[in-house]
């Protein structure tokens, strides 16, 4: 697909200075044309409804709601939608969640301003993009063991502070089996012990405080 008009661009973050310095960036490009902006995930869904532009540029971390529910809500609603997830947060789970929800691309916020120009243009017309240190990311979470959904409420809740008892209590299970799926998440993480796991867990997105 080809354009004989500029690429349209919605962008989606939550900081004001963030949204201005990418239009302003962006508007200078001759094929580019920035004709939105939406400050949370909701309106992010409506200026979608409304512009139905070529690239919606969008953050992960958004109010109301989140980058990785705009992009599923979106890809459920429209057949080609193309998303490029511009965020800071690197994280193999973040990443992997997004490109699952049917996001066709992935750059960090410190990307110098041409590798973004070349993902914008790759993803209008249908190409996928990863930058280089995403892909590695994505990688390593490849190779590693899947947590399953009950060890996954397990970390959550050791990332709150709560203990064996607590967890159990919380989950409505016997503390002997909330220790078994903490000995599980450890081996996964590859942390010696509970605080290793919890700092791994945040580093990776795969909970949060």
């Amino acid at each position: 697909m080809t354009f004989n008009r500029p690429i349209q661009i919605l962008i989606a973050d939550d900081h004001p200075p963030m949204r201005e310095g990418l239009t302003a960036l962006l508007d200078k490009q001759a094929d580019f044309q920035v004709i939105g902006m939406a400050g949370n995930g909701k309106d992010a869904i409506a200026q979608f409804r409304q512009h139905q532009p070529d690239v919606l540029l969008l953050d992960l971390r958004m109010p109301e709601m989140e980058g990785v529910e705009v992009v599923s809500t979106l890809c459920a609603e429209f057949a080609n939608v193309r998303i490029l997830i511009l965020t800071t947060y690197d994280g193999d789970e973040d990443i992997y969640r997004a490109l699952r929800a049917g996001a066709a691309g992935y750059v960090l916020k410190d990307v110098p301003c041409e590798e973004l120009f070349d993902a914008i243009r790759r993803i209008s017309v249908g190409q996928k993009y990863l930058a280089s240190q995403v892909m590695l990311k994505l990688t390593e979470r490849m190779v590693g063991s899947e947590l399953t959904e009950r060890e996954q409420d397990v970390l959550q809740l050791m990332v709150q502070g709560k203990g064996n008892r607590e967890i159990a209590d919380t989950l409505h299970i016997v503390e002997g089996t909330v220790k078994f799926h903490v000995r599980n998440i450890l081996e996964k993480l590859g942390a010696s012990d509970r605080t290793q796991a919890v700092t791994a867990a945040l580093r990776r997105g795969l909970a949060r405080l």
